[in-house]
């Protein structure tokens, strides 16, 4: 007992003295603590950034002769490769697939993940975990292991029911993000009182079709938006499955651009990245708009 009553009034005057230190050790401690944020931050920057750079400089410098020229870009925006010895045809074939894969593969998402998720998050807390545990297993299964799965369906499917065009890998790419499309959609879910939600608006006469879309789904916005551009961002960048398969898609074009000029197709890629940036700064905007609304909304209420 003693010992520990020692203890405690050690601790307790150690506490007391802290506040008491004189203002020189204070202002190095805190000096000390800005050092190692400063460094924690330009290592972080520097990780991100260097390779953006040697890409951009790779893109603006001919790697054998050394000569500075704005020709890859321009060739881009121009859509006139020719002079470089490539043909950007197979580019804009790989975009249009990859865009037209982006808004089918939203669309699919959206309808299979959304009303799955509101009835079993109403109905089953245990077939929710369940679910959960289905949705995150592409996680866990590398792509090469799902084309291999997929290689015969998607045989048969081109022989006896569809056809090759690109636009079909939206089934595969479906399952590829619906991970990401789980975690986001379910992060809306917690937040929100589902079943009080549901439950007034029953007991007030609104039929079904109604509580899902006048009631749950516009407080789920948010979360729609970020599995949206979540799966835009993971569609625009999937290669192992559409070149495994033999179908064509934006990498799959950078990748066979690259193999005639190899300076056009890093500055399409780096183009590629800066729209993932956007989307995650337009996310960004729009989750602020979302939620200053919201305020307004309350404060009128109020």
């Amino acid at each position: 007992m003693a010992v520990n009553t020692t203890t405690e009034t050690t601790d307790t005057q150690a506490a007391a003295a802290a506040p008491n230190r004189p203002p020189q050790l204070r202002a190095a401690r805190v000096r000390r603590q800005g050092v190692i944020k400063f460094v924690i931050l330009f290592v972080t920057l520097a990780f991100l950034f260097v390779p953006l750079v040697s890409m951009l400089v790779f893109t603006l410098r001919h790697p054998l002769s050394g000569r500075w020229s704005l020709a890859p870009w321009i060739a881009i925006f121009t859509g006139n490769g020719e002079s470089l010895g490539a043909d950007l045809t197979v580019l804009w074939q790989g975009l249009g697939a990859s865009l037209a894969l982006c808004a089918v593969t939203v669309v699919l998402m959206l309808l299979l993940m959304v009303p799955t998720m509101v009835i079993v998050h109403i109905r089953s807390k245990a077939l929710e975990r369940a679910i959960e545990w289905v949705a995150t297993l592409p996680l866990t299964i590398p792509a090469i292991v799902l084309v291999v799965g997929l290689g015969p369906i998607y045989r048969w499917l081109s022989s006896a029911v569809f056809d090759t065009n690109p636009i079909w890998l939206c089934f595969a790419y479906v399952v590829l993000v619906m991970p990401f499309a789980f975690r986001a959609i379910a992060v809306g879910l917690n937040s929100i009182d589902v079943k009080t939600l549901v439950e007034a608006s029953r007991s007030l006469g609104a039929s079904w079709p109604k509580v899902f879309f006048r009631v749950i789904i516009p407080n789920l916005w948010q979360s729609i938006l970020s599995a949206s551009f979540i799966s835009i961002a993971v569609v625009l960048g999937e290669y192992t499955v559409a070149s495994l398969l033999g179908r064509m898609n934006l990498q799959v074009a950078l990748y066979q651009l690259g193999q005639s000029n190899s300076q056009i197709s890093t500055a399409m890629s780096l183009l590629a990245l800066l729209f993932g940036v956007v989307l995650l700064v337009a996310l960004d905007l729009i989750s602020e708009h979302i939620g200053r609304s919201r305020t307004g909304e309350t404060k009128e209420g109020k």
